[in-house]
């Protein structure tokens, strides 16, 4: 996202305080500015995500310890459940089982350090100072973008439920064949109907209170996009492999023409992200996380374990709130991101000057329940 601070009389007359020869006076501008740097950047790693969309925030005052009360939140015949969370950033997410109790949720500290030299404070580069800004923001929201997606691919990789029809995974593969290749509808099918299965009652039938909408999101790669936009023009491989071609209703492939694709498919948002797909980050991160799972058709059968060749569409059900992420409230007003003034190039030697920003939070799936996969043997 690109950040471009706006050129007015009072803007500029605060970057060239900033690189004032006195201290007093550039500390003082410093100060201004990091208030004014804090709320920025929270608003652009709040909109610019996309694991935001998945998780919930719980905030919690800081140098508090976050918990989640899961006996309020779990409708379950069992007395524990199975969480995924990390103790650090950029640490491998682990399965930890837990009692029906208030769980205690390990959290982090993201941060990033920008500096320019004074002179072009002084002579009020605005646009200097904005991709100072703006890369402080990348930086904050690549690591929160890697540590979000790394718990969700990781509760996929070893999800399974026990149900009344057996223990079902939360992966369903796919045949790939040279009459059946990438997605179809069958595959949707299929896991929307592994989804409801694995969110039966406790007592194994129909929920009274249904606690889970089924599938609300779809998450797939560029490709599998493409596969949907030519649901337009070529006719559909049936449920299994060399099973004959059938067509979507002309008003169902006319939509799909005149928007240039679907953005929802059985009710289903269709989001696209470029880091899914074969040799993209977070497909080859699910490879490594899944290891050497065999992941099973909808009939329970061809047991195949998941390559760097194969491609893995995310599933997931935000009815539920099963991510949450508990991100720290500063004492100072409330804001979640903190910037201040970086102090280490105080002196004048250096004829420099410096931000430092952070935010504390953790990352944590409760319920896997709330997330499928379409595993694409391709």
């Amino acid at each position: 996202m690109k950040l471009t601070l706006k050129n007015t009389p009072e803007q500029v007359e605060l970057i060239r305080a900033m690189g004032s020869r006195n201290n007093v006076v550039a500390a003082e501008a410093a100060e201004a500015f990091a208030a004014f740097l804090g709320p920025v950047v929270l608003q652009v790693i709040n909109q610019a995500g996309t694991a935001g969309a998945i998780y919930t925030d719980a905030p919690y005052d800081e140098d508090d310890s976050p918990s989640y009360p899961l006996d309020l939140y779990y409708n379950e015949g069992v007395n524990t459940v199975q969480v995924w969370s990390q103790s650090m950033a950029g640490g491998l997410p682990t399965s930890h089982t837990s009692g029906l109790s208030e769980l205690k949720i390990a959290t982090y500290r993201l941060d990033s350090a920008v500096s320019m030299g004074k002179r072009y404070a002084r002579q009020a580069r605005l646009d200097v100072v904005s991709k100072a800004v703006e890369r402080m923001s990348q930086e904050i929201l690549v690591k929160q973008e890697r540590n979000a997606w790394a718990i969700i691919l990781k509760a996929l990789a070893e999800g399974t439920t026990s149900a009344a029809s057996g223990s079902l995974q939360h992966v369903v593969k796919t045949e790939g064949s040279a009459a059946v290749t990438g997605f179809n509808l069958n595959a949707l099918n299929n896991i929307m109907t592994r989804m409801k299965r694995i969110n039966e009652s406790f007592a194994g039938g129909t929920p009274a209170n249904p606690y889970s909408r089924g599938i609300t999101d779809l998450y797939c790669s560029p490709e599998r996009m493409a596969d949907i936009r030519s649901f337009a023009y070529n006719a559909l491989g049936g449920s299994t492999a060399g099973a004959s071609a059938t067509d979507l209703p002309a008003g169902v492939r006319q939509e799909i023409f005149d928007s240039a694709g679907m953005q929802e498919i059985y009710g289903v948002n269709i989001v696209e992200l470029l880091e899914l797909g074969v040799g993209q980050k977070y497909n080859t991160l699910f490879d490594t996380l899944a290891g050497s799972t065999s992941y099973l058709d909808i009939n329970g059968a061809n047991g195949t374990q998941f390559t760097a060749n194969d491609e893995i569409m995310v599933g997931i059900d935000n009815s539920k709130g099963a991510f949450v992420r508990p991100v720290a409230r500063g004492a100072e007003g409330g804001s979640s991101f903190q910037a201040m003034p970086d102090n280490q190039f105080a002196t004048d030697r250096a004829d420099k000057l410096g931000f430092y920003g952070f935010l504390e939070e953790g990352r944590v799936c409760i319920d896997a329940r709330a997330i499928v996969g379409i595993f694409l043997d391709l």
